[in-house]
């Protein structure tokens, strides 16, 4: 079936510059105010378009309904529409009055087109009737609304100065969402700027922290003016090298934190046995924390698991050099279960606890519970590397915690073989 559309005169009728809402039917004023009610309470813009669609129709019967706003080179975006009424019956053959829209922009006043079928004796609900509405505040023109009907009837000058006060309030609405736009993106630049204050700050002093250590020690071993007994000597240079692998694990994670992010952190996965795995994890643990009782329960021996051994081996480290940091003293408990066709793998502390109001955070970046341990130094990147490495295996990690009682981190894994 073919179309011979065509253009009619533009039935505008004269309209106020300011609406007189004395010109509208009692149901209509009605309606209009209830959709400023609806404009001034919005929340979310689609909800309150999907509002005023239904408030609209009872006494402005349409079967279609277009939003278009106004975007970059007077370019006509479609934001809303909605096919009700005939509508929903003809979406194959729906023209959603956009040359209608972009007269009524360009022309700047409301424009009445219809579509007229070739056929004769065709179908008269094919025959489609339109009215674009410019949505203006102030001297801005912020887009067109389009109004389509099904068959008819034409729409009537006093239809017209109803949909113009529609196009006020839907102008208004734009307003607001624009204002809400403008102080989102305010508050997340302000949000961004205190984030890379606090990062600059925070990495400045971590990083400060131990290259000032390197100074000061490297600098008094070369005064010619001390002869050094042999065992300061040796105390000096382990400060050094302890704060030269501090400083080498702060840069080891900023790049580790930037690879993940940028999805190009390198694994290579292959199928190990886990108590084994663990083992090493264990003897690695009481090498480096000589004063720590690292516990191993193995409930499922010989249950295995894709995994890249280094990158996983870093996620238990950091989640006991946490303990050690922050549950001082504290045995730290390794354990291993099959759960079905996953593997779950725990690491329990006793310390103090973390209070519940800061574990949604905690695999966040650059997070540090607040009033924690301001000697155990940390960039807030540890667990969020964890999170990104367990996820990049297919699993999970989460947290348990209770103030006086301890805390405990789970990793979920899936079983291989």
């Amino acid at each position: 079936m073919t179309y011979d559309p065509v253009d009619s005169e533009a039935l505008v009728p004269e309209i106020d510059e300011v609406n007189d809402p004395s010109s509208l039917r009692p149901q209509e004023l009605s309606a209009v105010y209830d959709i400023s009610r609806a404009v001034a309470r919005a929340v979310d813009m689609e909800t309150t378009l999907e509002e005023i669609t239904r408030l609209a129709r009872p006494v402005f019967i349409f079967d279609n309904f277009v939003l278009y706003v106004r975007g970059s080179e007077r370019v006509l975006e479609p934001k809303f529409a909605r096919a009700i009424g005939r509508g929903r019956f003809n979406e194959a053959d729906l023209a959603w009055g956009e040359q209608v829209a972009y007269d009524a922009f360009h022309s700047s006043q409301a424009v009445i087109r219809f579509e007229q079928l070739a056929e004769e004796n065709a179908d008269r609900t094919k025959t489609r009737f339109f009215i674009g509405i410019p949505l203006r505040l102030g001297d801005q023109l912020m887009g067109v609304q389009v109004f389509i009907r099904f068959g008819g009837p034409p729409f009537l000058p006093d239809q017209v100065r109803l949909a113009d006060f529609i196009a006020d309030n839907i102008a208004q609405l734009l307003e607001h969402q624009q204002l809400v736009e403008k102080i989102a993106n305010l508050e997340a630049q302000r949000r961004l700027h205190a984030l890379q204050d606090g990062f600059i700050s925070m990495i400045s002093h971590e990083l400060l922290t131990p290259l000032g250590f390197i100074k000061g020690y490297a600098t008094t071993l070369l005064r010619d003016d001390i002869q050094w007994e042999e065992e300061t000597r040796r105390e000096f240079l382990m400060i050094i090298d302890e704060e030269t692998d501090r400083l080498r694990e702060l840069i080891d994670n900023l790049l580790d934190s930037s690879r993940l992010q940028a999805g190009t952190l390198k694994m290579e996965f292959r199928v190990l046995r886990l108590d084994v795995f663990l083992k090493e994890v264990q003897m690695r643990a009481r090498v480096r924390h000589t004063d720590l009782d690292v516990q191993l329960d193995i409930q499922s021996p010989g249950v295995k698991a894709l995994i890249d051994p280094t990158r996983l081996a870093q996620v238990f480290d950091n989640l006991i050099s946490n303990a050690v940091k922050y549950a001082p003293g504290s045995p730290v408990d390794l354990r291993i279960v099959l759960q079905e066709d996953r593997v779950l793998i725990s690491v329990k502390d006793r310390g103090p606890g973390i209070p519940p109001e800061h574990l949604e955070n905690l695999f966040k970046r650059f997070f540090r519970v607040p009033g924690s341990d301001s000697s155990a130094r940390g960039t807030g990147l540890g667990l969020y590397i964890c999170r990104q490495i367990v996820q990049a295996h297919l699993g999970e990690i989460t947290v348990e915690s209770a103030l006086g009682e301890g805390t405990c981190f789970n990793i979920l894994l899936p079983a291989s073989g």
